[in-house]
């Protein structure tokens, strides 16, 4: 029997923004790091416009952050039962349908955390006291569950955008 494993990636918006951390899954260690970054335009010296990822200097309000965490198995034997918790930073807003993670289920939580389902089927309960869809504003945590077993020497990343409010 795999242990079970998660992965609570604490993201704040910090330009200091570089955790790593070990843990144990399923007989594999796992790195863990997280980055929060911004596109910017960038003027090549052929004089073409590129978008580039650089770190979160400062963060003001209509600003898009992107947040990255990588998993890699640093251990000897594959890593099973991995899953990547990322609470949502306060005063952001998720931007909808950014969450990307190959090999992945990914989920979402309106509640802190408490209970998970696809981006559609997140429910709230209203000021009238009835259950009714959440809103993309009113997310609070992204879950990444990994399919199957990571390798030893392979990685994996999963990530999502926030807007600044």
């Amino acid at each position: 029997m795999r242990k079970h494993i998660v992965i609570a990636a604490l993201l704040a918006l910090a330009a200091a923004f570089h955790a790593s951390a070990f843990a144990q899954a399923g007989g594999g260690d796992i790195e863990f790091r997280n980055v929060a970054e911004q596109e910017v335009e960038v003027k090549a010296a052929d004089g073409k416009v590129e978008k580039k990822r650089v770190p979160v200097a400062k963060s003001i309000p209509g600003a898009e952050i992107i947040y990255t965490s990588t998993f890699r198995n640093v251990g000897k034997r594959a890593a099973g039962n991995i899953a990547v918790v990322n609470p949502l930073p306060a005063n952001t807003t998720l931007v909808g349908g950014s969450a990307f993670g190959e090999n992945t289920e990914i989920t979402f939580s309106a509640d802190g955390g408490k209970t998970w389902a696809a981006a559609d089927k997140v429910k709230v309960i209203g000021a009238d006291g009835k259950e009714r869809p959440a809103g993309i504003s009113e997310m609070t945590h992204v879950r990444w569950v990994y399919r199957g077993e990571l390798a030893p020497g392979k990685q994996g990343v999963v990530g999502f955008r926030v807007v600044v409010n």
